[in-house]
C-alpha cells in the first residue's frame, strides 16, 4: 500500500511540476513544493492505519489500535506542515514585490507560524477529547489584556497594513509632510514610515501619524511637474520683446539641463504691476520634483545674461522721496 501510494505520489508529482513551470503564477509551485512532505507523512501513517482495518491485533497490548491515533495525529501535523510552509514561502517569494515585508518578512513568517501552530495544537487536543474551551477563554483574555497593552504598537500595524493597500506612498516616491518636510520615502515598515530628506537626514514618522496626516505627493498622478519662476521688469520695458527673449531662454534651458522636458512649450503670464516693475511668471516643465532647483538655477543664470545683452533692465526696489512735501511739512512743524 505505501509502496503503491509513493509511485502514485512520484508520477502526479512530477506531471503537476511539468504543468506549474509553464504557469506565470509562483502560488501554483509553491503549494507543490509545500505539499511534498506532508503528503509523504500521509502515506506512511495511512499504512499504518490500513493495518488497522484488515489485519488487527486483538488482545491487552493492542498495539494495532496506535497506528490510527498515530495517522490522527499524522493528519493534524501535516495540515499544520503544509499551512506553515505554504505562507513562509509566499511571504518569502512575494516579499520582493511588497515593502513592508522586504523589510520585515522574518517577523511577519514567525508571526504566522506562530498563529498557526496554535491553532493546530488546539484542533489537536480536540479531537482527542480534551476539552479547549478553558484553554480559547484564557487565551481570549490574555489576548485581551495583551492587545489593550500594546494599543499604540497596533494602531501602527493596522496604519501600515493600510498604506501598502492603499498604496497613499510608495518607497522611492518624493512626498511633502504636513509638518513641511520633504522627502523621499526610504522604507515602509510595521510600526513606522522613514522619509530620507535631501540634508542627508531621516525623519521617522509612526504610520498612524503618517495616515491621519495631509500628505503632498509629487509622484502622483506621475512623475513629471509644472513649476514657475517669479521675474520682474522695468516700467519702461517693451513687454513683447521681453515675453520673446524670455521664451528663448526657457526653451534653451529645458532643451540643455538635465531634468527638463525638452518638447514643453514654457508659459508665461504677466499677472502684477508692481510697485517698482512688473511682475510676470514663466511655467517650466520637470522630469522630476528635485530636478526643478537645477532648472530654476540654469534658467536665472542664463535669464539674467540675456537681459543684459538685450538691455532689458531688472529693476531694484525703489522708494521715492517727495523733498518738496518734506520741506512744506517741516515749516508746519515749525
Amino acid at each position: 500500500w505505501v509502496s503503491f501510494l509513493l509511485i502514485i505520489k512520484r508520477i502526479g508529482f512530477s506531471a503537476i511540476r511539468k504543468f506549474t513551470r509553464k504557469t506565470q503564477t509562483h502560488l501554483d509551485d509553491i503549494f507543490v513544493k509545500a505539499a511534498d512532505f506532508p503528503v509523504t507523512l500521509l502515506i506512511f501513517t495511512s499504512g499504518g492505519a490500513l493495518v488497522e482495518r484488515i489485519l488487527p491485533v486483538i488482545g491487552q497490548q493492542g498495539l494495532t489500535r496506535f497506528f490510527l491515533i498515530a495517522f490522527k495525529i499524522a493528519t493534524v501535523v501535516a495540515i499544520i506542515l503544509f499551512i506553515d510552509k505554504f505562507i513562509s514561502s509566499a511571504i518569502k517569494t512575494y516579499s520582493a514585490k511588497i515593502e513592508i515585508l522586504r523589510t520585515t518578512g522574518g517577523v511577519a513568517r514567525g508571526f504566522v507560524r506562530t498563529i498557526v501552530i496554535t491553532l493546530g495544537i488546539l484542533i489537536l487536543l480536540d479531537s482527542f477529547g480534551i476539552s479547549i474551551t478553558p484553554l480559547i477563554a484564557s487565551l481570549g483574555i490574555g489576548s485581551l489584556a495583551v492587545a489593550l497593552a500594546i494599543q499604540p504598537t497596533l494602531e501602527n500595524l493596522f496604519s501600515g497594513i493600510q498604506l501598502v493597500i492603499d498604496k497613499p506612498v510608495l518607497v522611492g516616491q518624493f512626498i511633502k509632510l504636513e509638518s513641511g518636510e520633504e522627502g523621499y520615502v526610504q522604507k515602509i515598515g510595521w510600526r513606522s514610515t522613514w522619509i530620507y530628506l535631501p540634508s542627508n537626514n531621516v525623519v521617522i514618522l509612526s504610520n498612524k501619524a503618517l495616515v491621519n496626516s495631509k500628505i503632498v505627493n509629487y509622484y502622483y498622478p506621475e512623475k513629471e511637474l509644472y513649476f514657475p519662476v517669479e521675474v520682474r521688469v522695468h516700467y519702461g520695458s517693451d513687454l513683447d520683446r521681453v515675453e520673446r527673449v524670455t521664451l528663448e531662454v526657457a526653451r534653451e534651458t529645458l532643451r540643455d539641463v538635465p531634468g527638463g522636458i525638452k518638447d514643453f512649450e514654457p508659459v508665461l503670464r504677466h499677472h502684477t504691476f508692481g510697485d517698482f516693475s512688473i511682475n510676470f511668471a514663466v511655467v517650466l516643465r520637470a522630469k522630476e520634483f528635485t530636478d526643478q532647483h537645477l532648472l530654476k538655477h540654469e534658467f536665472i543664470k542664463r535669464l539674467h545674461k540675456r537681459y543684459a545683452q538685450e538691455g532689458i533692465v531688472i529693476p531694484f526696489p525703489i522708494e521715492a522721496v517727495n523733498y518738496e512735501q518734506e520741506k512744506v511739512s517741516a515749516r508746519k512743524d515749525e
